[in-house]
């Protein structure tokens, strides 16, 4: 079975997992240690407090190891980083497709929105960062294997993968600043009828300004755009937009 830490590319490698070390003074507790135990710490690391958290003598202490022993397996903090990325990628791959391109990019949005709701700090790192780890290679490689039988040249198809990939990545950070935003108002302890009020008298400086007339009238028919109970419906609205895109596309490149 291949190894997928042969598969960074050059730019990312600062070094190997060298597996256990031959030290016949090596504490006890180290002796499980490795890479994707120091990984997978990292992530709930991050996932619960954020990438602020994630340093090597919290991680050590977590896996009740030497801090200095986890330099064995990983590089820096930002090997680590990296690693955490691409593990974070491998949890969107989805090997039960079919042969329906529509059904299965569906499927494929709508894995990688989970992860990425799921791992909140992922969508932060993700333009600053190296993304061709191996766990997202084959997430493209997947991805591209649903266009096997559509008449298209590898330009077109990446297109298609990366207009996709933009939309869901883009819904989730709109989703997650929703979310922060909820999470405010409850930390900070605004009661139902503050919020109300607040809104109230918002929208009456925009109604005096007689600038935002189409604006007040989303909130007149009482739509919020932010509401946490509509997110999965306008994912899927917009999902099937880009879908439709798509569809238009490969009907002009197999005409």
């Amino acid at each position: 079975m291949a190894n997928l830490n042969d598969y960074w590319p050059p730019s990312a490698v600062a070094t190997p997992d060298r597996g256990e070390p031959d030290r016949p003074l090596r504490r006890r507790r180290d002796k499980m240690l490795n890479r994707d135990k120091i990984v997978a710490t990292a992530i709930a690391l991050a996932d619960a407090d954020g990438t602020a958290a994630v340093n090597m003598r919290r991680i050590a202490k977590d896996l009740n190891a030497g801090a200095m022993s986890l330099y064995w397996y990983v590089a820096d903090k930002e090997q680590l980083l990296d690693l955490m990325l691409d593990a974070v990628e491998g949890e969107c791959r989805d090997t039960d497709l079919s042969d329906n391109w529509r059904v299965d990019f569906r499927k494929i949005a709508r894995q990688r929105r989970r992860v990425l709701l799921e791992h909140p700090w992922v969508v932060a790192f993700m333009s600053g960062r190296n993304q061709l780890g191996p766990n997202a290679l084959l997430h493209v490689e997947q991805s591209l294997s649903v266009l096997d039988g559509v008449a298209l040249d590898t330009r077109t198809a990446l297109k298609i993968l990366m207009t996709i990939d933009g939309y869901v990545t883009g819904t989730v950070l709109n989703e997650l600043r929703e979310i922060r935003v909820e999470e405010t108002q409850a930390r900070d302890g605004f009661s139902d009828a503050e919020i109300t009020a607040g809104m109230e008298d918002w929208m009456g400086r925009l109604d005096d300004s007689g600038l935002f007339e189409r604006v007040l009238g989303i909130f007149r028919e009482g739509i919020d755009p932010d509401a946490a109970e509509t997110r999965d419906e306008r994912f899927e609205f917009g999902l099937d937009c880009v879908l439709d895109g798509v569809a238009a596309q490969l009907a002009v490149s197999s005409s």
